[in-house]
Order: structure tokens, then C-alpha cells, then sequence
């Protein structure tokens, strides 16, 4: 009976996918360590792990075949060397937060395209100011958005802001979905696609190659009337280097769900900089259907690794997605 473990810190979300795993699968032992200590001690003859394995618990793994990791973007330290050189296969959930992510980035687009941030200070100062916007108004149905990263989140994304009348520029490294409204490039070809974009919006995972991607030297080659949204990591700008560029007026103004640093610190210029919007990381917060989708995604790679079929969402481990 092949062994399957969910790794430690249980929480009521992954107790609830251990439950429903060992009553839809019955062909697996399924255990829940509480403690680093226990998981040790599973892992050691365990086939399939769900959540992060250590290089310590690596180490003692006899069998170890199949790692499901709960996120599309890992925390930084997830892939190490010798999980990465390990022949064991890792897969991820992405796919799953591509509606609930993209809806928030659209609303960064339409508030910012209006000029909310601007009536909000209006508002808060009891004003009545027809005048308080102080960027251009940008008609989306003449608009273009630079999507950076048109994978699971990018595309639902790009065929939002195509909807909307937006043209649309990909980027992606390994397109994996059809788009045959956007123009698809690489991301060699970003610095000559930067001045084309109204929004560049971002949705990458932190890997290698795209940290701090988006630094001082990429913000002058936008727009002055461009918006910049980052929804994907926060360690793929340079948050600085972008408080600079809207204040100094080099871009028009941002909309940020992820941060370089977080929580953002209180006395960061960000706060205080007009036509920036920002929320702390929960564009998926209280979506009551993701763990739905996790689970889906668990059950579904468990019958595959049963019957020795090819697992979905498998990952390259060199490049961290």
C-alpha cells in the first residue's frame, strides 16, 4: 500500500484534504504528522508527500517518488539543491486561483484607468472635486496591457483585458494556452515591448531568472502615463526602485497585492504616494472554492501515481515552476 504524507504545519484546510484523500483513495495509508519530529519518522518509507520536504526529511526518505506542493509560487528556500537534483517528481496547483486573481487585477486596471485612488482622497477629505484626478483618464478600449506571465493567472487575465477592447501583449517563457487575441513574445524581447504598454502587469512566480525584474532601469522605459500592477511575487520588482518612479512621475501609478518585503514596513514611501493601490496579499483570501480546487488537483495525481500514469502540473525544479 503505497504512503502517503501530509506534512507538517497541519492546519483545518490540509487535516480536511488528508480526511477526504484517505476516504476517496482507500488504496493509500494516509498520515498527518503534527510535529517536525513525526514527520521525520513518516516520511522515511513514504511514496507521495503533500507540502514541503526539508532537506533533513530528504535525507531520510527511502522511496520518495512523488512531492505535491499546496502553491503555483513556493516560498523562497522551497527548491534547494538536492531536491532539486533528486529524481523524485514535484507538481503544483496552478490553475486554480486564475479567476479569483484576475478579477483583482482587474479592478487595479478599471480604478486605476478612472482615477479612484484620487476621488478616495477626495472622499476621505470630504471634498466635493470633480477636478481631483491628476493623471489621464485611459479608455481601456484603446488601451494595451504587457502581460508578464500568461500562464494559469496571465491568461484568464489577458482574456479579461481583451473583453474589455484592450490589445494584449504575453510574455511567457513556455506559453502553455491558446491566445489567439494577444501578441506572444519572450522575455528577451521585454525592454523593446515596455514603451508600447498603458498597464504592464505581472504574474510570475520568484525564480532565478525573474527576480527583481522590474527595477529602476525598466520603469524609464514605460510610459509616464503607464500603470504598474504586480499580483504574481513580490520579489520580482523592486519596490523602491518603483515608490521612485511613480513619485518622481516616471509612470502614473501602481496597484500591488505582493511586496518585496512583507508585510510592507509602516514607514515605506509607498503608503503615503498618491494613484498607488494596494492590498496585502489576499487575492485569493476567504475564496471559498480553492480548496475545492486543491483537493481536485491531490486526487486526481493520486489515481494517476496509482495506476503509473503521468502526473499533471509537474514541475521543473531547475527553474522553480
Amino acid at each position: 500500500m503505497p504512503k502517503f504524507v501530509f506534512m507538517p504545519p497541519q492546519d483545518e484546510e490540509r487535516r480536511m484534504l488528508a480526511a477526504r484523500l484517505a476516504e476517496a483513495v482507500s488504496e493509500y495509508e494516509v498520515v498527518s504528522p503534527e510535529t517536525d519530529q513525526e514527520a521525520l519518522a513518516a516520511i522515511r518509507d513514504a511514496d507521495a508527500v503533500y507540502g514541503w520536504v526539508s532537506p533533513a526529511a530528504l535525507a531520510v526518505a527511502e522511496k520518495l517518488a512523488w512531492v505535491q506542493n499546496p502553491d503555483a509560487g513556493p516560498f523562497y528556500g522551497y527548491y534547494y539543491r538536492e531536491l532539486i537534483e533528486h529524481p523524485l517528481v514535484i507538481c503544483n496547483p496552478r490553475g486554480i486561483y486564475h479567476d479569483h486573481i484576475s478579477h483583482h487585477i482587474l479592478m487595479f486596471v478599471l480604478a486605476l484607468s478612472r482615477g479612484l485612488p484620487w476621488y478616495l482622497d477626495a472622499q476621505r477629505d470630504r471634498t466635493w472635486n470633480k477636478d481631483a484626478r491628476k493623471t489621464p483618464y485611459v479608455y481601456l478600449g484603446e488601451a494595451t496591457a504587457l502581460i508578464n506571465g500568461v500562464g494559469g493567472i496571465g491568461h484568464e487575465t489577458a482574456r479579461l483585458c481583451h473583453e474589455l477592447g484592450m490589445a494584449v501583449i504575453g510574455i511567457d517563457p513556455r506559453p502553455e494556452y491558446d491566445l489567439p487575441y494577444a501578441e506572444l513574445h519572450t522575455p528577451d524581447e521585454l525592454d523593446e515591448l515596455l514603451p508600447r504598454a498603458d498597464f504592464v502587469i505581472t504574474t510570475v512566480p520568484h525564480t532565478p531568472q525573474t527576480e527583481f525584474t522590474f527595477d529602476a532601469a525598466r520603469f524609464r522605459l514605460m510610459k509616464r502615463s503607464a500603470y504598474f500592477i504586480n499580483i504574481g511575487r513580490g520579489m520580482v520588482c523592486r519596490i523602491d526602485d518603483l515608490a521612485g518612479a511613480v513619485e518622481s512621475g516616471e509612470i502614473a501609478g501602481a496597484g500591488l497585492d505582493v511586496f518585496e518585503h512583507e508585510p510592507l514596513p509602516a514607514d515605506h514611501k509607498l503608503w503615503g504616494l498618491p494613484n498607488v493601490l494596494m492590498t496585502p496579499h489576499v487575492a485569493v483570501a476567504d475564496a471559498g472554492n480553492i480548496p475545492d480546487r486543491r483537493f481536485r488537483i491531490i486526487l486526481d495525481n493520486a489515481r494517476r501515481f496509482l495506476a503509473g500514469e503521468p502526473l499533471t502540473n509537474v514541475v521543473d525544479k531547475a527553474k522553480w515552476y
